[in-house]
């Protein structure tokens, strides 16, 4: 026992916590490999089919929109059976929809940034209106912000960790309003 207003002696789980904190940052950095890999190859179709469709005469933004539709089912699928393969999957309708949600806000994200280019910078001059300005800033800057957008987002909303038996998920906090439980602030 200790005397009153003395903490006594701590247990040191300092060794410990970083023993954890390895874990899990081993394992984002395997998430962020399989996530990037997935891209990557969804990148390299999304670059194939805008181009091959601005050679077809598609205007600029329906040739993006399409090609970033057939790029995203195929992310859809690597990233579902093997980026976060071993993560909660019980309602593939729902996870397909928010998917697409969330990547439709990505996609917003990356004409954002090829339209602010072509059409916003183009009024000032036509070389942001050429096919090199379209893929640096639709394909390079526009799909890098998208794809920051979409880790986290897909991470949190449409693969979530799984919770501990009888603990609440995010997606159950959020719906009655009661914030997760933080092990510094229920320690007290």
């Amino acid at each position: 026992m200790t005397a009153p207003g003395t903490l006594g002696t701590v247990p040191d789980t300092s060794a410990t916590q970083r023993s954890g904190l390895r874990t899990r940052f081993r394992a984002l950095i395997r998430e962020l490999g399989k996530f990037g890999t997935v891209g990557g190859i969804a990148f390299a179709i999304d670059i194939v089919i805008f181009n091959v469709l601005l050679q077809a005469d598609f205007e600029t933004l329906i040739a993006k929109t399409i090609s970033t539709v057939v790029a995203t089912t195929f992310a859809f699928v690597g990233n579902r059976f093997w980026t976060w393969r071993d993560r909660a999957h019980t309602n593939m309708a729902r996870q397909y929809t928010v998917f697409f949600v969330l990547n439709a806000i990505g996609l917003g994200i990356g004409l954002a940034c090829l339209a602010i280019s072509h059409y916003g910078l183009g009024q000032l001059s036509p070389v942001f209106q050429t096919q090199l300005a379209d893929n640096i800033s639709g394909q390079l800057v526009g799909t890098a912000a998208g794809s920051l957008f979409r880790f986290w987002s897909y991470r949190r909303f449409v693969f979530p960790a799984p919770t501990a038996p009888g603990t609440p998920s995010r997606l159950e906090h959020s719906a009655t309003g009661t914030p997760p439980s933080s092990p510094v602030r229920d320690t007290a």
